[in-house]
This record gives structure tokens, sequence and C-alpha cells, in this order.
């Protein structure tokens, strides 16, 4: 399977979610969150479709990029995640330096919140990302899902019911 910055992205969420991701198990077509956030990223900045480019590499489809500017936009819909966005959006400038595209830097942006995040990739950054890239390699080819680790975000997430069913036929 090829590692996408989605893949990136629920590394640093929840390796569980990681791997049910990766085994072909999606259900982020039945969240209203994850709709809710499309509906942001469709709606915001719609004046952007002229100038900037949605660019797809491979392990990676770019929100906007600025090809003059060599910036990477991410449009989120919160930040209650913040350290995975950025390091999704480190992993694409990471990409583009994989595919020949040097000195590209990003920005994570929240509409609804207002908020925006320049993003620099730092040496460092790099050793990380390949750190990080070995580690899911092991998650997604292993084939024991990881265990059930419960956090703050478990309420929201998609995959809650296939995580926590057995506990929800226990309560009935």
């Amino acid at each position: 399977m090829q590692i996408t910055g989605t893949c990136f992205n629920y590394y640093h969420v929840c390796e569980r979610k990681l791997w049910f991701h990766a085994k072909g198990i999606r259900m982020e077509h039945t969240s209203d969150l994850v709709y809710e956030g499309r509906l942001i990223h469709e709606g915001s900045y719609s004046q952007r479709s002229t100038q900037y480019r949605e660019v797809e590499l491979p392990g990676g489809k770019v929100d906007f990029y600025d090809p003059k500017a060599k910036v990477i936009h991410e449009v989120k819909k919160s930040d209650k995640v913040e350290p995975a966005h950025l390091w999704q959006l480190k992993y694409y400038i990471y990409l583009f330096e994989e595919n020949g595209i040097e000195g590209v830097s990003g920005v994570l942006e929240y509409p609804v919140l207002r908020k925006k995040v320049e993003v620099e990739f730092q040496s460092e950054d790099r050793r990380e990302i390949e750190k990080v890239l070995a580690e899911i390699e092991k998650i997604i080819s292993d084939e024991n899902c990881p265990p059930l680790v419960k956090k703050r975000l478990c309420g929201s997430c998609s995959y809650y019911e296939f995580c926590f069913a057995q506990e929800m036929e226990e309560e009935k």
C-alpha cells in the first residue's frame, strides 16, 4: 500500500485508525464531521481555484498549491489534532522535495477558526518523517490490529463503533 498523507495524519492521531484505513476499512463516509470538513474545504477560499492548484503526487493530494510562491495550503476544520495536521503537511513538503521541487513551505488553514499556521520544513523533519514512515510500514504490514487506546477524540471518530462495539453490547 502507498503511504499517503492521510496515513501520516492517522499515525499521529491513532495507530488503530491507521491500521483500519490501510486494510481498506473506511468509515469516513459515515461521519457527519468528515462531511462537514469536506464542505468547509470546498466552500472556503473559492477564489483560489484560478490561482492555486490541487496537486496529486504519489502519496499525497494537496488541497491547494501556489506554484509561484511554492506554498502548500492545507485546509482543516478544527485544530483539535493540529500536531497531526502539521506532520501531514510536512509530509507533503517532503513528497515535493522527493519529486525535485525544493524550497516549498506550507500553511495550515482553519477557516472556521480564522486561524493560519505557517509551516517551515527543517532538516530534522526529514529524519523524523523517514522514522515515522518505517513505523507506519510496520503497523500496516502487521496482520494484527493495534490494541485499543482510549483517547478524548474517540467519541468523534468515524471508527468509534468499530473500536467500542463490544463495550456497547455489554451496556445493553
